[in-house]
Parts: C-alpha cells; structure tokens; sequence
C-alpha cells in the first residue's frame, strides 16, 4: 500500500493522443464574427487569437516545451487533505538552495497563471551570486485544481482549505517556520495561512496585489485622514492618480470574468473544457490586458495556455475558487478546524512581517499605505514598471523586493528559523 505521507517524483508526459487531440480540435474550430474597428475593446481581437490558434495546433511544440520544464525543475507530488475533504495528490516544485542558510518560501500562484510563474525566479532565489544575498529554498504548488494537482469534487474547497493544504506541504517538507510570496490568488492564500499559521509558522509575506479596503474613519483613522487631506488639500500624487485610474478601468471594464466564474463556474466550464480556443481567448485577453505591455512570444502563450488544457483536473477546476470565496462566509474562528472566512477576516492585522511590492499596471493600483493595516509593514517599494503577472514580466522586481526584505538590514532578515530536514 503506498504511503499518502510520501513525495514522489514527477515528470509531465502528455499522452500522444492528447496532443492529437487537442490539434484536431482547434482545427474544427468555428469562429465568431468581429465587430469592425474592436480592437480590444470587447475581448481578444480575432486577428490575434486566429494566428495564436494557428500556432498551436500547427506550428508549436509542446514536447520542447515539456522537456525544458521536466529538465529544469524539480517535480514532486505528494498527498495532502484538507481538513473534512478527500486526499489530493498535489504537484508542486521543490527548488532547494546549497546554502545551509537558505529560507524556506513559498510561491502561491493565482489565476489565469500556474507554478509556471515562478520559474523566472527559481536560480536567483536559490543561488544568488552575491553571497551577501539571502538565498531560499523556493516551494511552488501547483494550487488544487490547478496544473498537475488533483481538484476537489466537494463544495466549499475554498481559501482556507488551500491555505491549510499549503501549509501541510511545508511542514512534510520539513520546514516548520516559512515566509510566502503571492499575488492574485496567491494573495488572498498566504493571508490565510497567515491567520492560522502565524507567528508560529507563518513569519514573513511578501505581496504584490493593491487588494486592500479604502479605509474608513473607524477601521483604519491614519490613512482615512491621509486620505482625505490628499483629496481635498495637498492633492494625491501622479503615481496615485494613475493608479485610481488603472483600478477604475479595471472595475468598469475588467471585471466580467469575475462575475461569471464566481457565480456561474460551471457554466463557463463547459466552453473552457471542450474548445482549446475558447481557453485561449478567455486567458490571452488577460496575458494581455492585466500586464505592463508585456511582450509575449507565441510559444510563451502557448505553454502557459496549455498547462491549463492539459491540467489534472481540467481548466473548468480552477474556477472553482472563485465561486467558493465569493460564498464564503465571516468566520470568528482562528487556528483549530479551518474554515470558511472572507475578505474581513483575511484583511484583517496578522502577526506577521509584510513587504509589498507595488506595481503600477497591476489591475489595482492604490495607495501602498492603504495596506498597512494588513501587519507589520517592514518593506515596501513602488516598481515603475510591471504589471499583475510581476513574477513572469519583471522577476527582477520580485527579486529584488525579497532580497532588500531578508537581506541585510531587511525588515524580516532573521524572522524566520532555516533549520530544515533535508
């Protein structure tokens, strides 16, 4: 009988007939009008995702593709349950530093992206050049649901649950005291191991997502009164003026897909799991519209797209989250059996040391000082470039934030224990 508490090595290997499959389908694809002059104005223009399609099914290689990834990262699955839910056996990978001081990370992804993310960031982290750098042991799961992991088939699989799952992993892998990393979801995720897991595990969390509550008069007085001194004497500053604006088109003109996958997942899941240029233009408009002008090669677009068609679960998992995060309900409990909370609970003070990385074409762009109710704010910097993806567009920016936070002098330099099992 195998052992549920055992990591195994993985290799991705998509079957043949997968691939066939998948090519046969884009070319059956039939293909909507466009409305002359859209441009992107209603989603991803036709002209793109026919010569993307085109690629794909005809010119890209997933099997180059593959072997780079199975070559160059270090694979593993192993079993993890959630409390009052089913086994899951979840992939992730394991980047381990030679230094004996290395700090053990965690990179928690989001949607529309995958452990893919943080490949950019894996030889920097855990082997720096500069031997006065912090170096990291670097754990990035592929989130239930998402990639090579299994998915739930149970309601109510939501932020706490992936939180608890998470955390289980680092503690197999042997690392009792962590820091994380996350943006998108993996925002919400690691501020939900923080209200369980923190101060006795959880120690440090870097961000990079503006998701914090315009402060009100009795949640958060300081910046509520900085707030409206700026609006109404001294005036905000052009970074924030751009950055209410980048959140206003986001809210007005960003935010359909959001309604769709929490209210109606399966639904959607129909179209994504069936047509692999449905998934492709319902993710591109995103690669594409939530990014600094980000260059993308068609075989970059490819790749990420199709680490969804080819995933464990099937691309209609990932969307699950949102619909069980959006039904989530206020939960008073903290630590003991996990359970469903909301935003209020995962916004609320944690014991933990927190950094922010700002960057200004993220989907939400607001005043960093907006989240310092969050924790204890020990770094911070406004990047002039990147975008919602910054592990992928501008890993130097990760990087960098990482290093200034744990490096010498760093706000969190010693908060975490980097004894490990090997």
């Amino acid at each position: 009988m195998a052992d549920e508490n055992e990591i195994r090595p993985f290799t991705i290997a998509v079957p043949d007939a997968a691939l066939e499959d998948l090519r046969e389908r884009i070319r059956r694809t039939r293909w909507p009008g466009e409305i002359e002059g859209a441009g992107n104005d209603m989603g991803a223009p036709l002209g793109d995702v026919r010569r993307l399609a085109t690629h794909w099914a005809e010119t890209y290689d997933w099997r180059a593709a593959e072997a780079a990834l199975n070559a160059t990262l270090p694979q593993f699955t192993t079993t993890l349950q959630a409390t009052g839910f089913e086994p899951l056996a979840v992939h992730f990978v394991h980047a381990r530093s030679s230094r004996a001081d290395a700090v053990p990370l965690l990179f928690a992804h989001g949607w529309p992206g995958s452990f893919l993310e943080a490949t950019k960031l894996l030889a920097p982290l855990t082997e720096p050049e500069n031997p006065e750098d912090p170096a990291f042991h670097v754990v990035v799961p592929s989130l239930p649901g998402y990639g090579f992991s299994e998915a739930s088939t149970r309601r109510g699989f939501g932020a706490d649950q992936h939180a608890e799952v998470l955390h289980k992993l680092m503690l197999r892998l042997g690392y009792d005291e962590y820091a994380t990393q996350g943006g998108d979801w993996g925002f919400l995720i690691t501020r939900a191991m923080g209200r369980h897991y923190a101060p006795a595990h959880v120690k440090a969390q870097h961000l990079n997502l503006d998701r914090y509550p315009q402060p009100t008069l009795w949640s958060a007085p300081v910046a509520f009164l900085r707030t409206t001194l700026s609006a109404l004497v001294t005036g905000f500053s052009e970074r924030e003026k751009k950055g209410f604006e980048r959140s206003k088109w986001f809210a007005e003109n960003g935010t359909g897909y959001y309604s769709l996958q929490s209210t109606r997942p399966q639904t959607v899941g129909y179209g994504l799991t069936d047509s692999p240029v449905a998934l492709l233009a319902w993710i591109y408009e995103k690669l594409v519209d939530w990014t600094d002008e980000y260059p993308w090669t068609e075989d970059e677009v490819c790749t990420w797209i199709s680490i969804y068609w080819f995933s464990t679960a099937g691309p209609r998992a990932a969307l699950q989250l949102y619909y069980e995060v959006m039904h989530a309900k206020k939960s008073d409990v903290k630590g003991g059996d996990v359970q469903a909370t909301d935003d209020s609970n995962l916004l609320a003070w944690q014991d933990v040391k927190i950094g922010f990385g700002h960057f200004p074409r993220d989907i939400l762009s607001l005043p960093g000082y907006w989240g310092h109710g969050l924790g204890n704010v020990v770094y911070e910097k406004d990047h002039d470039r990147g975008g919602h993806f910054a592990a992928w567009e501008h890993p130097d920016g990760i990087v960098g934030d990482l290093r200034a936070m744990f490096g010498p002098g760093g706000g969190a330099r010693g908060s975490v224990k980097v004894k490990a099992s090997e």
